[in-house]
C-alpha cells in the first residue's frame, strides 16, 4: 500500500494547480508584495484546515466499515475527478478587502481558511484520511501539496500565470482522483 503522506502531497499538488486557491495566492502576493507572510499564512491556514479535514475522515471511516466503505471512497474519488475538470473561477467579490492595519499574514490566514472550505483538495483530505486512518500523515502530506502547488505562485503571481496550460493540468488531477478511485474500488 502506498505511503498516506506521499499520495496525499501528490493528489493535493496536481489538483490545487489552477484551484481558487491558487488564484487567490497569486492575487495576495500582486495585492501585497509581501511573499514571507503571504506563504506563512497559506501554511497555517491549510494545516488548520486540513488537520480538522482529516480528524473528520478519520472518524467517518471509523463510523463507516463494511465493504460499502469501499464503493462509497472509490466513488467520491471519482467524482473528484470529474470535479477537478471544471475550472476554478476566482471573482474579486471574493477577494479579501484591504483594511488598514490588517497584517498580511492574518488576512491571508483567514481568506484561505475560508477558502478552502468544501473545496476539492478540502473534500479530498476527508475521502484520504478515511481511506488511510492516518490524520498527521494526510494532514502533513495535503499541506505539503498545497504548499508545493501554491508558494511558487506566490513567487510567480500574474507574471506567469497566463503562460500555464491549466487545462492539462486539471486533466492530470483528473487522471490521478480517478486513478485513485480505482484503485479503492480494487483494493478496498
Amino acid at each position: 500500500m502506498p505511503h498516506p503522506f506521499l499520495v496525499s502531497t501528490g493528489l493535493v499538488a496536481v489538483a490545487e494547480m489552477g484551484d481558487k486557491t491558487q488564484l487567490l495566492a497569486m492575487m495576495l502576493a500582486a495585492r501585497f508584495r509581501k511573499p514571507a507572510p503571504i506563504i506563512a499564512g497559506i501554511f497555517a491556514a491549510t494545516i488548520a484546515n486540513h488537520a480538522l479535514a482529516a480528524g473528520v475522515g478519520v472518524l467517518a471511516g471509523n463510523f463507516l466499515h463494511g465493504p460499502w466503505m469501499k464503493w462509497i471512497l472509490g466513488l467520491a474519488f471519482l467524482a473528484f475527478a470529474a470535479w477537478a475538470l471544471i475550472p476554478d473561477e476566482f471573482e474579486d467579490k471574493d477577494a479579501p478587502k484591504d483594511r488598514a492595519g490588517a497584517s498580511v499574514f492574518f488576512t491571508t490566514l483567514i481568506a484561505f481558511f475560508f477558502v478552502e472550505m468544501g473545496d476539492k483538495t478540502q473534500v479530498a483530505t476527508i475521502a484520504l484520511a478515511a481511506q488511510f486512518q492516518q490524520i498527521l500523515w494526510v494532514a502533513a502530506g495535503t499541506t505539503a501539496g498545497m504548499m508545493l502547488a501554491n508558494v511558487p505562485a506566490v513567487f510567480v503571481s500574474e507574471a506567469v500565470s497566463e503562460k500555464i496550460p491549466f487545462k492539462y493540468i486539471r486533466w492530470l488531477a483528473a487522471a490521478s482522483f480517478a486513478a485513485i478511485g480505482v484503485w479503492v474500488l480494487i483494493t478496498g
